[in-house]
């Protein structure tokens, strides 16, 4: 599965991989993964080794220290990339923005400003549009500007790109200014499955009999996958709205599962009102994410699934970076030939 692209990158706080992963079936090839989570880490070994993608370091670290340490030691990388942390931009926190010690654009910043790559490829939560952020944003802009680039932001929902779940993500683009004028965002419609649809096979894989007449009445694509914080705790599929909108797919949100359900389920006995409805697992909730079914996660029900749910689904996050590739190669492949 080796990419044989001559075009490089960095991930910055990588997680379970999806935003790597993607942007590797782009054509990227990734010189340094950076994230501050062992399990996080361990999955991006894991996969990287028996699956032959040849990326060449993963680093469990602070982005912080690498952008005063390390990061001028990557000034051959055309793309940065990264998903910095959601919660300073939250509508399911306090939306504190710049005031929140999580916030970490300006540390990617300050690594932009280290390597100066071709690309940069950042991506956040719905709420980082909210008008309140407005000046947050054009701070952001006015920094790219002032190292040569033109930015480009926009909101896009997984289902769009084939994901079975809503997830509408923001993803801040910059380019160069001589390779801005080759991109465009993708304009794919693709259609996702419902989540029956998506998981019947693996609801049915243990010998489930209501398999097929759940996968008729889970006949909508998923909420926005959550639950996957620290402060949250879980493993479950997130707050009451998220569990409410879960039950209604016939699924039962307020626990992972450990295994599909097996031949017999009927529902969980000390709480009748799921009768028939499964849990999730891992696996599933993957799949509703986005990621392939060989992609494994390290560790225990708890941070693998945490890895899960803040991650980014990859079909979107290659078909962003494949149209980051275009405008790149356009340019460049024209200076070659002159």
């Amino acid at each position: 599965m080796s990419s044989s692209s001559h075009y490089t990158s960095i991930e910055l706080c990588a997680g379970g991989g999806g935003q790597a992963l993607g942007l590797h079936q782009a054509g990227f090839q990734h010189q340094l993964l950076i994230d501050n989570e062992k399990p996080a880490c361990n999955t991006l070994t894991i996969n990287n080794e028996k699956h032959d993608l040849g990326w060449d370091t993963i680093l469990e670290g602070c982005i912080k220290d690498f952008a005063t340490t390390l990061a001028q030691n990557y000034t051959k990388v055309d793309l940065v990339a990264g998903g910095v942390p959601c919660p300073p931009f939250s509508k399911g926190g306090h939306q504190l923005g710049e005031k929140d010690e999580r916030d970490l654009f300006p540390a990617a910043i300050e690594v932009v400003s280290k390597i100066r790559p071709k690309a940069v490829m950042l991506e956040n939560v719905a709420g980082l549009l909210d008008a309140k952020f407005d000046n947050y944003r054009k701070n952001i802009d006015k920094s790219l500007k002032s190292l040569g680039y033109k930015t480009f932001w926009k909101l896009h929902n997984a289902c769009d790109y084939g994901v079975p779940q809503l997830r509408p993500r923001v993803v801040l683009v910059a380019l160069l200014t001589k390779y801005a004028s080759g991109f465009s965002w993708p304009e794919q419609k693709d259609t996702p499955p419902t989540v029956g649809e998506a998981l019947y096979d693996l609801m049915k894989i243990d010998g489930w009999e209501g398999a097929a007449e759940w996968k008729e009445k889970a006949n909508a694509i998923a909420p926005t996958l959550v639950g996957g914080s620290k402060k949250h705790g879980g493993p479950d599929l997130g707050p009451t709205r998220s569990k409410k909108a879960w039950k209604e797919l016939f699924v039962n949100g307020n626990l992972i599962g450990n295994t599909p359900p097996e031949k017999g389920f009927t529902g969980y006995k000390d709480n009748p009102e799921y009768a028939n409805m499964p849990l999730l697992t891992v696996r599933m909730a993957a799949r509703i994410q986005g990621f392939p079914d060989w992609w494994e996660f390290y560790g225990k029900k708890t941070p693998a699934y945490r890895q899960v749910g803040n991650a980014f689904p990859p079909p979107v996050a290659k078909a962003i970076g494949k149209q980051i590739l275009a405008a790149l190669k356009q340019v460049d492949e024209r200076k070659q030939v002159a």
